[in-house]
Protein backbone atom coordinates (compact mmCIF):
# COMPACT_ATOMS: atom_id res chain seq x y z
CA UNK A 1 0.00 0.00 0.00
CA UNK A 2 1.43 3.58 -1.00
CA UNK A 3 1.88 6.15 1.66
CA UNK A 4 -0.74 8.69 2.86
CA UNK A 5 -2.05 11.66 0.86
CA UNK A 6 -0.57 14.50 2.71
CA UNK A 7 -3.14 16.21 4.35
CA UNK A 8 -1.36 20.06 2.78
CA UNK A 9 -2.01 18.53 -0.61
CA UNK A 10 -5.87 17.92 -0.18
CA UNK A 11 -5.95 21.49 1.40
CA UNK A 12 -4.12 22.73 -1.85
CA UNK A 13 -6.31 20.73 -4.30
CA UNK A 14 -9.59 21.73 -2.91
CA UNK A 15 -8.59 25.24 -3.03
CA UNK A 16 -7.16 25.07 -6.36
CA UNK A 17 -10.91 23.48 -7.26
CA UNK A 18 -13.67 26.13 -8.60
CA UNK A 19 -17.05 23.51 -7.36
CA UNK A 20 -18.90 25.19 -9.30
CA UNK A 21 -16.50 24.77 -12.34
CA UNK A 22 -16.27 21.00 -11.52
CA UNK A 23 -20.01 20.18 -10.87
CA UNK A 24 -21.38 22.20 -14.13
CA UNK A 25 -19.16 20.09 -16.04
CA UNK A 26 -20.82 17.16 -15.37
CA UNK A 27 -24.47 18.85 -13.81
CA UNK A 28 -25.71 21.74 -16.07
CA UNK A 29 -25.94 24.50 -13.24
CA UNK A 30 -28.14 27.53 -13.58
CA UNK A 31 -27.23 30.75 -11.37
CA UNK A 32 -29.84 31.36 -8.43
CA UNK A 33 -28.90 34.74 -7.04
CA UNK A 34 -25.17 34.27 -5.18
CA UNK A 35 -25.61 30.64 -5.54
CA UNK A 36 -25.95 27.84 -8.36
CA UNK A 37 -29.02 25.67 -8.83
CA UNK A 38 -29.90 21.98 -10.77
CA UNK A 39 -32.10 18.92 -10.47
CA UNK A 40 -30.05 16.74 -8.39
CA UNK A 41 -27.87 14.37 -9.70
CA UNK A 42 -28.40 12.19 -7.18
CA UNK A 43 -32.01 11.46 -7.10
CA UNK A 44 -34.95 11.96 -9.13
CA UNK A 45 -36.61 15.23 -8.95
CA UNK A 46 -38.53 17.50 -10.90
CA UNK A 47 -37.80 20.76 -9.63
CA UNK A 48 -34.33 22.08 -8.52
CA UNK A 49 -33.19 21.27 -4.90
CA UNK A 50 -29.19 20.99 -5.66
CA UNK A 51 -28.07 23.87 -4.26
CA UNK A 52 -24.17 24.94 -4.85
CA UNK A 53 -21.87 27.66 -2.81
CA UNK A 54 -18.89 29.47 -4.65
CA UNK A 55 -18.40 31.56 -1.85
CA UNK A 56 -18.08 28.19 0.86
CA UNK A 57 -17.23 25.99 -1.94
CA UNK A 58 -20.54 23.50 -1.02
CA UNK A 59 -22.93 21.32 -2.41
CA UNK A 60 -26.63 20.50 -0.40
CA UNK A 61 -29.32 18.69 -1.94
CA UNK A 62 -32.60 19.88 0.24
CA UNK A 63 -34.36 16.94 -1.03
CA UNK A 64 -31.95 13.48 -0.55
CA UNK A 65 -29.84 15.37 1.84
CA UNK A 66 -26.62 14.92 -0.40
CA UNK A 67 -24.04 17.54 0.52
CA UNK A 68 -19.75 18.14 0.65
CA UNK A 69 -17.11 19.42 -1.53
CA UNK A 70 -15.12 18.76 -4.70
CA UNK A 71 -13.91 15.81 -3.42
CA UNK A 72 -17.45 13.88 -1.94
CA UNK A 73 -18.90 15.16 -5.33
CA UNK A 74 -16.33 13.07 -7.37
CA UNK A 75 -16.99 10.14 -4.98
CA UNK A 76 -20.82 10.58 -5.13
CA UNK A 77 -20.82 11.46 -8.61
CA UNK A 78 -18.13 9.75 -10.30
CA UNK A 79 -18.50 6.78 -7.78
CA UNK A 80 -14.84 6.76 -6.51
CA UNK A 81 -12.70 5.84 -3.82
CA UNK A 82 -11.34 9.07 -1.81
CA UNK A 83 -7.89 8.61 -3.03
CA UNK A 84 -8.58 8.13 -6.88
CA UNK A 85 -10.94 11.31 -6.29
CA UNK A 86 -8.14 12.74 -5.39
CA UNK A 87 -5.96 11.26 -8.36
CA UNK A 88 -8.67 12.61 -10.65
CA UNK A 89 -8.44 16.00 -9.40
CA UNK A 90 -4.49 16.24 -9.72
CA UNK A 91 -5.31 15.02 -13.27
CA UNK A 92 -7.97 17.98 -13.90
CA UNK A 93 -5.03 20.48 -12.74
CA UNK A 94 -2.31 18.06 -14.30
CA UNK A 95 0.15 17.80 -10.93
CA UNK A 96 1.46 14.54 -9.63
CA UNK A 97 -0.06 13.19 -5.93
CA UNK A 98 2.78 13.21 -3.19
CA UNK A 99 2.86 10.54 -0.93
CA UNK A 100 4.14 10.35 2.66
CA UNK A 101 6.82 8.20 3.57
CA UNK A 102 5.44 4.98 5.94
CA UNK A 103 4.37 2.89 2.85
CA UNK A 104 5.72 1.52 -0.25
CA UNK A 105 6.72 4.07 -2.47
CA UNK A 106 3.93 6.16 -4.58
CA UNK A 107 3.79 4.64 -8.23
CA UNK A 108 6.29 6.39 -10.68
CA UNK A 109 5.41 7.77 -13.93
CA UNK A 110 6.78 4.97 -15.76
CA UNK A 111 4.33 2.64 -12.97
CA UNK A 112 1.28 4.29 -13.95
CA UNK A 113 1.72 4.50 -17.67
CA UNK A 114 2.61 0.46 -17.57
CA UNK A 115 -1.14 0.61 -15.28
CA UNK A 116 -2.74 2.24 -18.30
CA UNK A 117 -1.19 -0.10 -20.77
CA UNK A 118 -2.19 -3.01 -18.72
CA UNK A 119 -5.94 -1.58 -18.59
CA UNK A 120 -5.84 -0.81 -22.41
CA UNK A 121 -4.88 -4.48 -23.18
CA UNK A 122 -7.28 -5.95 -20.81
CA UNK A 123 -9.95 -4.06 -22.40
CA UNK A 124 -8.92 -5.36 -25.96
CA UNK A 125 -9.05 -8.74 -24.81
CA UNK A 126 -12.06 -8.52 -23.72
CA UNK A 127 -13.92 -7.12 -26.38
CA UNK A 128 -11.76 -10.04 -28.61
CA UNK A 129 -13.45 -12.52 -26.32
CA UNK A 130 -16.59 -10.90 -27.14
CA UNK A 131 -15.74 -10.93 -30.66
CA UNK A 132 -15.03 -14.80 -30.82
CA UNK A 133 -18.56 -15.24 -29.54
CA UNK A 134 -19.81 -14.16 -32.98
CA UNK A 135 -17.14 -15.07 -35.14
CA UNK A 136 -15.13 -18.31 -34.32
CA UNK A 137 -15.93 -20.90 -36.43
CA UNK A 138 -16.89 -23.13 -32.78
CA UNK A 139 -18.81 -20.12 -31.69
CA UNK A 140 -22.16 -22.50 -32.02
CA UNK A 141 -21.10 -24.69 -29.08
CA UNK A 142 -20.27 -21.33 -26.84
CA UNK A 143 -23.70 -20.05 -28.13
CA UNK A 144 -25.96 -23.29 -27.82
CA UNK A 145 -24.25 -23.42 -23.89
CA UNK A 146 -25.70 -19.65 -23.16
CA UNK A 147 -28.37 -20.44 -24.93
CA UNK A 148 -29.46 -23.44 -22.96
CA UNK A 149 -28.45 -21.98 -19.89
CA UNK A 150 -31.89 -19.56 -20.52
CA UNK A 151 -29.53 -16.84 -20.99
CA UNK A 152 -30.34 -13.88 -23.62
CA UNK A 153 -28.20 -11.75 -25.97
CA UNK A 154 -28.79 -8.52 -24.05
CA UNK A 155 -27.57 -9.98 -20.95
CA UNK A 156 -24.43 -11.39 -22.75
CA UNK A 157 -24.16 -7.87 -24.43
CA UNK A 158 -24.31 -6.49 -20.75
CA UNK A 159 -21.97 -8.45 -19.06
CA UNK A 160 -19.63 -8.24 -21.97
CA UNK A 161 -19.52 -12.15 -21.95
CA UNK A 162 -17.50 -13.40 -24.42
CA UNK A 163 -15.74 -17.01 -25.94
CA UNK A 164 -11.80 -18.34 -25.40
CA UNK A 165 -11.11 -20.38 -28.26
CA UNK A 166 -10.23 -23.63 -28.14
CA UNK A 167 -6.60 -23.10 -29.90
CA UNK A 168 -3.59 -23.31 -27.86
CA UNK A 169 -2.17 -19.41 -29.11
CA UNK A 170 -5.17 -17.42 -30.50
CA UNK A 171 -4.32 -14.58 -27.81
CA UNK A 172 -0.96 -15.25 -28.07
CA UNK A 173 -0.68 -14.69 -31.80
CA UNK A 174 -3.08 -11.77 -31.44
CA UNK A 175 -1.51 -9.53 -28.89
CA UNK A 176 1.56 -11.02 -28.31
CA UNK A 177 3.05 -9.47 -31.35
CA UNK A 178 6.38 -8.65 -29.86
CA UNK A 179 8.63 -9.92 -26.77
CA UNK A 180 7.68 -6.95 -25.08
CA UNK A 181 3.96 -7.16 -25.05
CA UNK A 182 4.43 -11.14 -24.80
CA UNK A 183 6.06 -10.67 -21.24
CA UNK A 184 2.87 -8.50 -20.69
CA UNK A 185 0.75 -11.05 -21.75
CA UNK A 186 2.74 -13.37 -19.27
CA UNK A 187 2.65 -10.80 -16.35
CA UNK A 188 -0.99 -10.59 -16.49
CA UNK A 189 -1.68 -14.44 -16.79
CA UNK A 190 -2.95 -14.09 -20.29
CA UNK A 191 -0.87 -16.64 -21.40
CA UNK A 192 1.28 -18.85 -19.52
CA UNK A 193 4.90 -20.82 -20.06
CA UNK A 194 5.62 -24.64 -19.50
CA UNK A 195 9.00 -25.49 -18.06
CA UNK A 196 10.17 -25.93 -21.88
CA UNK A 197 9.21 -22.20 -22.32
CA UNK A 198 6.60 -23.09 -24.58
CA UNK A 199 4.26 -20.35 -24.46
CA UNK A 200 0.28 -20.69 -24.63
CA UNK A 201 -3.19 -18.89 -23.78
CA UNK A 202 -4.16 -19.34 -20.39
CA UNK A 203 -8.28 -19.65 -21.10
CA UNK A 204 -8.77 -21.62 -24.07
CA UNK A 205 -12.41 -23.43 -25.07
CA UNK A 206 -14.58 -21.05 -22.34
CA UNK A 207 -17.07 -18.93 -21.77
CA UNK A 208 -15.62 -15.75 -20.81
CA UNK A 209 -16.75 -13.27 -17.71
CA UNK A 210 -14.86 -10.02 -18.03
CA UNK A 211 -13.88 -8.69 -13.80
CA UNK A 212 -14.30 -4.80 -13.68
CA UNK A 213 -12.65 -2.89 -10.60
CA UNK A 214 -14.87 -0.17 -9.38
CA UNK A 215 -14.09 2.33 -12.00
CA UNK A 216 -15.30 -0.13 -14.77
CA UNK A 217 -11.50 -1.02 -15.79
CA UNK A 218 -11.22 -4.74 -16.83
CA UNK A 219 -8.34 -6.57 -14.26
CA UNK A 220 -8.95 -9.97 -14.92
CA UNK A 221 -11.36 -13.03 -16.18
CA UNK A 222 -13.41 -15.68 -15.13
CA UNK A 223 -13.69 -18.89 -17.45
CA UNK A 224 -16.57 -21.38 -17.33
CA UNK A 225 -15.46 -24.86 -19.07
CA UNK A 226 -17.99 -25.63 -21.72
CA UNK A 227 -17.28 -29.59 -21.71
CA UNK A 228 -16.25 -31.79 -18.91
CA UNK A 229 -12.38 -32.00 -18.09
CA UNK A 230 -10.28 -29.26 -16.39
CA UNK A 231 -11.73 -27.15 -13.62
CA UNK A 232 -14.93 -25.97 -14.27
CA UNK A 233 -14.26 -22.23 -13.46
CA UNK A 234 -11.15 -20.73 -13.64
CA UNK A 235 -10.04 -17.69 -12.47
CA UNK A 236 -7.07 -15.24 -13.41
CA UNK A 237 -4.66 -15.77 -10.97
CA UNK A 238 -3.27 -12.25 -8.96
CA UNK A 239 -1.55 -9.76 -11.18
CA UNK A 240 -0.36 -6.01 -10.65
CA UNK A 241 -3.24 -4.89 -11.62
CA UNK A 242 -5.75 -7.73 -9.89
CA UNK A 243 -6.25 -8.39 -6.17
CA UNK A 244 -9.34 -10.77 -6.11
CA UNK A 245 -9.58 -10.44 -2.48
CA UNK A 246 -10.64 -7.13 -3.02
CA UNK A 247 -12.93 -7.22 -5.82
CA UNK A 248 -16.58 -8.01 -6.11
CA UNK A 249 -17.47 -9.47 -9.44
CA UNK A 250 -20.86 -7.49 -11.18
CA UNK A 251 -20.11 -4.52 -8.59
CA UNK A 252 -19.31 -2.26 -11.37
CA UNK A 253 -22.33 -2.66 -13.26
CA UNK A 254 -24.88 -2.70 -10.23
CA UNK A 255 -23.96 0.79 -9.37
CA UNK A 256 -24.21 1.32 -12.99
CA UNK A 257 -28.13 0.15 -12.55
CA UNK A 258 -28.63 1.80 -9.21
CA UNK A 259 -27.03 5.24 -8.23
CA UNK A 260 -28.16 4.57 -4.35
CA UNK A 261 -27.88 0.92 -4.07
CA UNK A 262 -30.96 -0.26 -1.54
CA UNK A 263 -29.46 -3.30 -1.20
CA UNK A 264 -26.59 -5.89 -2.74
CA UNK A 265 -27.03 -9.70 -3.11
CA UNK A 266 -23.40 -11.53 -2.51
CA UNK A 267 -23.71 -15.16 -4.62
CA UNK A 268 -21.26 -17.52 -4.81
CA UNK A 269 -20.89 -17.55 -8.96
CA UNK A 270 -20.60 -15.73 -12.05
CA UNK A 271 -23.93 -17.30 -13.75
CA UNK A 272 -25.79 -16.57 -10.64
CA UNK A 273 -25.18 -12.48 -11.04
CA UNK A 274 -25.89 -12.95 -15.08
CA UNK A 275 -28.82 -14.73 -14.80
CA UNK A 276 -30.26 -13.05 -11.47
CA UNK A 277 -29.28 -9.90 -13.61
CA UNK A 278 -31.42 -11.69 -16.45
CA UNK A 279 -34.23 -11.35 -14.28
CA UNK A 280 -34.36 -7.86 -12.88
CA UNK A 281 -32.29 -8.34 -9.96
CA UNK A 282 -29.33 -6.24 -10.87
CA UNK A 283 -27.50 -5.96 -7.66
CA UNK A 284 -26.34 -9.25 -7.20
CA UNK A 285 -22.09 -9.65 -6.95
CA UNK A 286 -20.11 -12.81 -6.45
CA UNK A 287 -16.50 -13.05 -4.98
CA UNK A 288 -14.21 -14.11 -7.11
CA UNK A 289 -13.24 -17.51 -5.96
CA UNK A 290 -12.54 -16.38 -2.20
CA UNK A 291 -14.36 -15.99 0.80
CA UNK A 292 -16.48 -12.92 1.54
CA UNK A 293 -13.38 -10.67 2.67
CA UNK A 294 -13.13 -7.93 5.07
CA UNK A 295 -12.43 -5.76 2.39
CA UNK A 296 -15.74 -6.58 0.45
CA UNK A 297 -17.51 -6.16 3.45
CA UNK A 298 -16.47 -2.34 3.33
CA UNK A 299 -17.08 -1.79 0.32
CA UNK A 300 -20.62 -2.85 0.37
CA UNK A 301 -21.37 -1.02 3.48
CA UNK A 302 -19.81 1.90 1.48
CA UNK A 303 -22.73 1.41 -1.10
CA UNK A 304 -25.76 0.09 0.24
CA UNK A 305 -27.06 -0.28 3.62
CA UNK A 306 -28.36 -4.23 3.09
CA UNK A 307 -26.32 -6.58 2.51
CA UNK A 308 -28.06 -10.13 1.70
CA UNK A 309 -25.22 -13.31 1.78
CA UNK A 310 -26.69 -16.12 -0.20
CA UNK A 311 -25.46 -19.57 0.29
CA UNK A 312 -26.01 -23.19 0.05
CA UNK A 313 -28.18 -24.83 2.63
CA UNK A 314 -25.31 -27.37 3.83
CA UNK A 315 -22.86 -27.33 5.90
CA UNK A 316 -19.87 -25.49 3.50
CA UNK A 317 -22.62 -23.27 2.68
CA UNK A 318 -23.96 -22.22 6.64
CA UNK A 319 -19.46 -22.04 7.24
CA UNK A 320 -18.48 -19.95 4.76
CA UNK A 321 -21.44 -17.60 6.27
CA UNK A 322 -20.11 -17.53 9.51
CA UNK A 323 -16.93 -16.73 8.37
CA UNK A 324 -18.63 -13.67 6.39
CA UNK A 325 -20.51 -12.79 10.06
CA UNK A 326 -17.03 -12.68 11.51
CA UNK A 327 -15.56 -10.37 8.88
CA UNK A 328 -18.15 -8.24 8.74
CA UNK A 329 -18.87 -7.30 13.22
CA UNK A 330 -16.03 -4.71 12.81
CA UNK A 331 -17.77 -2.44 9.85
CA UNK A 332 -21.41 -3.42 11.33
CA UNK A 333 -22.36 0.34 11.99
CA UNK A 334 -26.31 1.63 13.11
CA UNK A 335 -27.98 2.06 9.97
CA UNK A 336 -26.76 -0.92 7.95
CA UNK A 337 -28.59 -4.13 7.84
CA UNK A 338 -26.84 -8.18 6.64
CA UNK A 339 -28.91 -10.68 6.61
CA UNK A 340 -28.26 -14.86 5.20
CA UNK A 341 -30.69 -16.41 2.66
CA UNK A 342 -30.11 -20.28 2.43
CA UNK A 343 -30.72 -22.10 -0.09
CA UNK A 344 -32.81 -25.70 -0.88
CA UNK A 345 -30.81 -28.59 -1.49
CA UNK A 346 -29.69 -28.93 -4.97
CA UNK A 347 -30.65 -25.10 -5.95
CA UNK A 348 -28.50 -22.21 -6.70
CA UNK A 349 -29.88 -18.40 -7.33
CA UNK A 350 -29.76 -19.29 -11.28
CA UNK A 351 -31.68 -22.19 -11.43
CA UNK A 352 -33.96 -20.42 -8.42
CA UNK A 353 -34.56 -18.02 -9.93
CA UNK A 354 -36.00 -19.67 -13.12
CA UNK A 355 -38.38 -21.83 -11.65
CA UNK A 356 -39.91 -19.02 -8.92
CA UNK A 357 -39.15 -15.92 -10.83
CA UNK A 358 -38.19 -12.40 -9.94
CA UNK A 359 -40.91 -11.77 -7.56
CA UNK A 360 -40.88 -14.74 -5.70
CA UNK A 361 -37.60 -15.25 -5.06
CA UNK A 362 -37.24 -11.09 -4.05
CA UNK A 363 -39.93 -12.44 -1.64
CA UNK A 364 -37.98 -15.05 -0.74
CA UNK A 365 -35.22 -13.03 0.25
CA UNK A 366 -37.12 -10.65 2.66
CA UNK A 367 -39.35 -13.60 3.88
CA UNK A 368 -36.35 -16.23 4.48
CA UNK A 369 -33.40 -14.17 4.75
CA UNK A 370 -31.81 -14.57 8.30
CA UNK A 371 -30.80 -11.46 10.07
CA UNK A 372 -27.56 -11.43 11.29
CA UNK A 373 -28.21 -11.52 15.02
CA UNK A 374 -30.30 -14.83 14.93
CA UNK A 375 -27.89 -16.41 12.72
CA UNK A 376 -25.17 -15.79 15.12
CA UNK A 377 -27.19 -16.86 17.66
CA UNK A 378 -28.64 -19.75 16.38
CA UNK A 379 -24.32 -20.82 15.45
CA UNK A 380 -23.46 -20.54 19.08
CA UNK A 381 -26.32 -22.74 20.34
CA UNK A 382 -25.28 -25.22 17.95
CA UNK A 383 -21.98 -25.40 19.92
CA UNK A 384 -22.82 -24.89 23.45
CA UNK A 385 -25.64 -25.60 25.95
CA UNK A 386 -27.26 -23.48 27.84
CA UNK A 387 -28.93 -25.56 29.94
CA UNK A 388 -26.06 -25.58 32.40
CA UNK A 389 -24.17 -22.82 34.41
CA UNK A 390 -20.64 -23.98 32.36
CA UNK A 391 -22.28 -23.98 29.25
CA UNK A 392 -23.73 -20.55 29.13
CA UNK A 393 -19.99 -19.47 30.70
CA UNK A 394 -18.66 -21.10 27.41
CA UNK A 395 -21.74 -18.95 25.37
CA UNK A 396 -20.52 -15.62 26.90
CA UNK A 397 -16.54 -16.30 26.36
CA UNK A 398 -17.04 -17.04 23.18
CA UNK A 399 -19.64 -14.48 22.07
CA UNK A 400 -18.68 -10.88 24.04
CA UNK A 401 -15.27 -10.58 22.09
CA UNK A 402 -17.15 -11.21 18.95
CA UNK A 403 -19.97 -8.64 20.27
CA UNK A 404 -17.56 -5.85 21.39
CA UNK A 405 -16.29 -5.50 17.79
CA UNK A 406 -19.27 -4.28 16.38
CA UNK A 407 -19.24 -0.45 15.99
CA UNK A 408 -22.78 0.42 15.92
CA UNK A 409 -23.89 1.19 19.24
CA UNK A 410 -27.49 -0.09 18.65
CA UNK A 411 -26.80 -3.28 16.93
CA UNK A 412 -24.28 -3.84 19.85
CA UNK A 413 -27.20 -2.95 22.98
CA UNK A 414 -29.28 -5.20 20.91
CA UNK A 415 -26.99 -8.43 20.91
CA UNK A 416 -26.19 -7.86 24.26
CA UNK A 417 -29.50 -7.96 24.90
CA UNK A 418 -30.29 -11.21 23.08
CA UNK A 419 -27.04 -12.83 24.94
CA UNK A 420 -28.50 -11.84 28.50
CA UNK A 421 -31.58 -13.31 27.71
CA UNK A 422 -30.10 -16.86 26.54
CA UNK A 423 -27.89 -16.72 30.05
CA UNK A 424 -30.96 -15.93 32.28
CA UNK A 425 -29.84 -12.30 33.26
CA UNK A 426 -31.62 -10.38 31.12
CA UNK A 427 -33.16 -8.28 34.39
CA UNK A 428 -29.67 -8.06 35.46
CA UNK A 429 -28.80 -6.43 31.82
CA UNK A 430 -32.04 -4.27 31.63
CA UNK A 431 -31.45 -2.59 35.16
CA UNK A 432 -27.78 -1.66 34.34
CA UNK A 433 -28.94 -0.11 31.20
CA UNK A 434 -31.70 1.84 32.56
CA UNK A 435 -29.38 3.09 34.80
CA UNK A 436 -26.95 3.84 32.26
CA UNK A 437 -29.92 5.92 30.92
CA UNK A 438 -30.96 7.51 33.83
CA UNK A 439 -27.35 8.97 34.04
CA UNK A 440 -27.54 9.92 30.23
CA UNK A 441 -30.54 12.04 31.20
CA UNK A 442 -28.96 13.95 34.03
CA UNK A 443 -26.29 15.59 31.66
CA UNK A 444 -27.47 18.24 29.30
CA UNK A 445 -29.77 17.60 26.44
CA UNK A 446 -27.83 17.04 23.75
CA UNK A 447 -27.75 19.68 20.72
CA UNK A 448 -29.88 18.94 17.80
CA UNK A 449 -28.10 19.59 14.53
CA UNK A 450 -31.27 18.70 12.76
CA UNK A 451 -33.56 21.18 13.32
CA UNK A 452 -31.93 24.20 14.07
CA UNK A 453 -34.13 27.10 15.79
CA UNK A 454 -32.95 30.48 15.46
CA UNK A 455 -34.98 32.06 18.59
CA UNK A 456 -33.11 29.02 20.45
CA UNK A 457 -30.17 28.32 18.56
CA UNK A 458 -27.30 27.33 21.65
CA UNK A 459 -24.14 29.04 21.69
CA UNK A 460 -21.82 26.36 21.08
CA UNK A 461 -24.05 25.58 17.70
CA UNK A 462 -24.11 29.26 16.92
CA UNK A 463 -20.11 29.14 17.05
CA UNK A 464 -19.51 26.20 15.48
CA UNK A 465 -21.85 27.23 12.42
CA UNK A 466 -19.97 30.87 12.66
CA UNK A 467 -16.49 29.05 12.52
CA UNK A 468 -17.61 27.00 9.34
CA UNK A 469 -18.69 29.95 7.48
CA UNK A 470 -15.59 32.07 8.44
CA UNK A 471 -12.53 30.01 9.96
CA UNK A 472 -10.88 33.42 10.33
CA UNK A 473 -12.82 34.14 13.45
CA UNK A 474 -10.79 32.21 15.55
CA UNK A 475 -7.65 34.34 14.45
CA UNK A 476 -10.15 37.57 15.20
CA UNK A 477 -11.65 37.01 18.22
CA UNK A 478 -9.06 35.32 20.50
CA UNK A 479 -10.62 35.91 23.72
CA UNK A 480 -13.04 34.00 22.88
CA UNK A 481 -11.50 30.44 23.15
CA UNK A 482 -13.35 27.84 24.07
CA UNK A 483 -10.27 25.80 24.70
CA UNK A 484 -9.95 26.26 28.90
CA UNK A 485 -13.58 24.83 29.07
CA UNK A 486 -12.24 21.45 27.83
CA UNK A 487 -12.91 19.69 30.82
CA UNK A 488 -17.04 20.53 31.99
CA UNK A 489 -19.38 18.41 30.91
CA UNK A 490 -21.57 19.90 28.28
CA UNK A 491 -22.71 18.45 25.04
CA UNK A 492 -21.07 19.79 21.68
CA UNK A 493 -17.75 21.66 23.80
CA UNK A 494 -15.19 19.17 22.82
CA UNK A 495 -16.62 19.48 19.03
CA UNK A 496 -16.78 23.41 18.89
CA UNK A 497 -12.87 23.36 20.66
CA UNK A 498 -11.70 20.85 18.30
CA UNK A 499 -12.78 23.18 15.23
CA UNK A 500 -11.67 26.20 17.13
CA UNK A 501 -8.06 24.99 17.02
CA UNK A 502 -8.14 23.86 14.00
CA UNK A 503 -9.48 27.07 12.31
CA UNK A 504 -7.46 28.84 14.33
CA UNK A 505 -4.09 27.07 12.86
CA UNK A 506 -5.35 27.40 9.42
CA UNK A 507 -7.24 30.83 9.46
CA UNK A 508 -7.56 30.88 5.87
CA UNK A 509 -9.06 27.84 4.71
CA UNK A 510 -12.25 27.87 3.51
CA UNK A 511 -15.55 25.69 4.38
CA UNK A 512 -14.86 23.36 1.87
CA UNK A 513 -11.09 22.21 3.37
CA UNK A 514 -12.56 22.75 7.21
CA UNK A 515 -15.09 20.27 6.30
CA UNK A 516 -12.68 18.10 4.40
CA UNK A 517 -10.50 18.09 8.20
CA UNK A 518 -13.01 16.94 9.72
CA UNK A 519 -14.33 14.30 6.91
CA UNK A 520 -14.11 11.66 9.65
CA UNK A 521 -15.13 12.91 12.52
CA UNK A 522 -18.03 11.40 14.11
CA UNK A 523 -19.98 14.34 14.15
CA UNK A 524 -19.35 14.65 10.15
CA UNK A 525 -22.31 14.86 9.07
CA UNK A 526 -23.63 17.14 11.96
CA UNK A 527 -21.35 19.48 10.73
CA UNK A 528 -22.93 19.26 7.35
CA UNK A 529 -26.08 20.12 8.18
CA UNK A 530 -25.82 22.58 10.34
CA UNK A 531 -24.17 24.42 7.13
CA UNK A 532 -27.40 24.49 5.84
CA UNK A 533 -29.08 26.37 8.34
CA UNK A 534 -29.16 30.30 7.35
CA UNK A 535 -29.14 33.12 9.49
CA UNK A 536 -27.51 36.85 8.81
CA UNK A 537 -24.35 37.31 7.55
CA UNK A 538 -23.02 40.54 9.54
CA UNK A 539 -21.17 41.19 12.34
CA UNK A 540 -19.91 37.94 12.76
CA UNK A 541 -17.07 38.47 14.76
CA UNK A 542 -19.31 40.35 17.22
CA UNK A 543 -21.96 37.75 17.35
CA UNK A 544 -19.03 35.07 17.51
CA UNK A 545 -17.86 37.06 20.86
CA UNK A 546 -21.26 37.77 22.21
CA UNK A 547 -22.05 33.50 21.85
CA UNK A 548 -18.84 33.40 23.79
CA UNK A 549 -19.74 34.87 26.76
CA UNK A 550 -23.51 33.68 26.58
CA UNK A 551 -21.42 29.93 27.06
CA UNK A 552 -19.72 30.83 30.10
CA UNK A 553 -22.86 32.33 31.69
CA UNK A 554 -24.47 29.34 30.34
CA UNK A 555 -21.82 26.94 31.85
CA UNK A 556 -21.49 29.55 35.44
CA UNK A 557 -24.99 28.78 35.81
CA UNK A 558 -25.01 25.24 35.84
CA UNK A 559 -21.97 25.43 38.20
CA UNK A 560 -23.73 27.20 40.60
CA UNK A 561 -27.19 25.33 40.47
CA UNK A 562 -25.27 22.05 41.13
CA UNK A 563 -23.23 23.11 43.92
CA UNK A 564 -26.51 24.36 45.17
CA UNK A 565 -28.09 20.91 45.27
CA UNK A 566 -25.38 19.54 46.08
CA UNK A 567 -25.44 21.20 49.30
CA UNK A 568 -29.07 20.33 50.28
CA UNK A 569 -27.95 16.51 50.55
CA UNK A 570 -24.05 16.64 51.92
CA UNK A 571 -21.87 19.27 52.93
CA UNK A 572 -19.33 21.70 51.01
CA UNK A 573 -16.34 21.40 51.14
CA UNK A 574 -14.00 24.35 51.94
CA UNK A 575 -12.73 25.03 48.34
CA UNK A 576 -16.15 24.20 46.66
CA UNK A 577 -17.49 26.88 49.49
CA UNK A 578 -15.02 29.39 48.13
CA UNK A 579 -16.30 28.57 44.46
CA UNK A 580 -19.88 29.31 45.31
CA UNK A 581 -19.73 32.17 46.85
CA UNK A 582 -17.94 33.67 43.93
CA UNK A 583 -20.38 32.28 41.74
CA UNK A 584 -22.48 33.81 43.32
CA UNK A 585 -21.38 37.74 43.15
CA UNK A 586 -20.05 37.26 39.85
CA UNK A 587 -24.27 37.00 39.12
CA UNK A 588 -24.71 40.00 41.36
Amino acid sequence: MSGRIPREFIDDIIARTDIVELIDSRVQLKKAGRNHQACCPFHNEKSPSFTVSQDKQFYHCFGCGAHGNVISFLMEFDRLEFPEAIEELAQYHSIEVPREKGGTPAPSAEQKQQKESDYALMEKIAKYFSKQLRVHPEKDKAVSYLKNRGLSGEIVKAFDMGYAPPEWDSVLKTFGISPIYQEQLLDLKLITENDNRRRFDFFRDRIMFPIRDKRGRVIGFGGRVLEDGGPKYLNSPETRIFHKGHELYGFYQAKQAHRNLARVMIVEGYMDVVALGQFGIDYAVASLGTATTPEHIQMLFRATSEVVCCYDGDRAGKEAAWRALENALPYLKDGVEMKFLFLPDGEDPDTLVRKIGKESFEHKLIQDAVPLSKFFFDNLLQRHHINSNEGKAALKTQAMPLIEQIIGDNIRETLLSDLSNFMGDQNKHKYERDVAQANLRKTPKKLDFNTPNKSTISPIRMMIRLLLDDPSLATQCPAANPSPLAGIDMPGIKMLIELYQFCFSKPQANTAQVLEHFRHHPQSAQLAKLMMWEYAEHNQAEVFSDSFTKLLDWHLQSRMDELFSKSRVSKLSDAEKQELNLLVKEQR
